[in-house]
C-alpha cells in the first residue's frame, strides 16, 4: 500500500470515528503511538521502586513493583486524545482499577482530588468523581505487552475522559487531597480540567 493509499484509508477510519460521535473537536486520528513528554525518560529501578499512597486515606500504604503485580486487574478497551490534536481509537490496556485500588487503604470523606506524583517531580491534577469511573486504570500494559520506557514503563494513570497528559507516566506517588493542587503542565497554562469533548486545552490566561 503507497503513501496515498494509507492517506485514504486514515480519512475513511477518521470519518467513520467521527460520524459515530467519538472526534472530539479539533482533534485527528493517528494510527501510531506518538510519545510526548517533558523532560527524559527515566529508568527503572526494580529494588528501588515503589508506589506510596498518601493523605487523605484511612491508611497510607506503599507496593513493591511485585506486589503491585500481583493485585487483581482489567484490561479494557478505550480512546485515547493528546491536546496536541491526535487522537488513537480501540486502543487496549492492562492494570488496577483505580476505584478498586482505593478499596485497599480507603480514603476520608474530606477526599476530593487525586494528585498524581512522577519521577523529576511532575505532577498532574484530577476530581476523585472522574478517577472513580470504570475506565480509569493504573495501567502497566498495552496491547498486551508491558509499557515501553517512554510511554510510562512502569506504571501510569490512564484516565480516558481527559487529555493524555492527565493520564501520568511514570507514576510513584498518589496524594488524594481535599483541595485542588494544579500540576506542572495545568501551572504552565493548560486548562486545568482538560476534557477533550469541550475542547478544553488551555486556561484562559493563554498558554503561549
Amino acid at each position: 500500500m503507497g503513501i496515498l493509499d494509507d492517506v485514504l484509508s486514515r480519512r475513511k477510519e477518521e470519518e467513520r470515528i467521527k460520524k459515530e460521535g467519538r472526534l472530539p473537536p479539533g482533534q485527528s486520528l493517528t494510527q501510531k503511538f506518538p510519545v510526548l513528554h517533558y523532560g527524559p525518560t527515566p529508568d527503572f529501578d526494580e529494588a528501588k521502586w515503589d508506589l506510596h499512597v498518601f493523605g487523605e486515606v484511612k491508611q497510607e500504604k506503599r507496593w513493591n513493583w511485585k506486589d503491585f503485580q500481583a493485585l487483581p486487574t482489567v484490561k479494557i478497551t478505550v480512546d485515547i486524545h493528546c491536546v496536541t490534536r491526535w487522537s488513537k481509537f480501540d486502543t487496549k490496556w492492562e492494570g488496577v482499577r483505580f476505584r478498586d485500588f482505593v478499596q485497599l487503604f480507603g480514603l476520608t470523606d474530606q477526599a476530593q482530588f487525586v494528585i498524581a506524583h512522577c519521577e523529576y517531580g511532575y505532577t498532574t491534577n484530577t476530581p476523585l468523581s472522574i478517577m472513580m469511573d470504570d475506565d480509569v486504570l493504573l495501567a502497566y500494559k498495552f496491547n498486551g505487552q508491558f509499557l515501553e520506557a517512554e510511554h510510562g514503563y512502569p506504571l501510569r494513570t490512564l484516565v480516558p475522559k481527559r487529555y493524555l497528559w492527565k493520564s501520568a507516566k511514570w507514576v510513584r506517588g498518589l496524594e488524594f487531597s481535599p483541595i485542588d493542587k494544579p500540576g506542572f503542565w495545568e501551572n504552565a497554562g493548560y486548562n486545568n480540567n482538560g476534557d477533550p469533548f469541550k475542547e478544553e486545552r488551555y486556561s484562559r490566561r493563554g498558554f503561549f
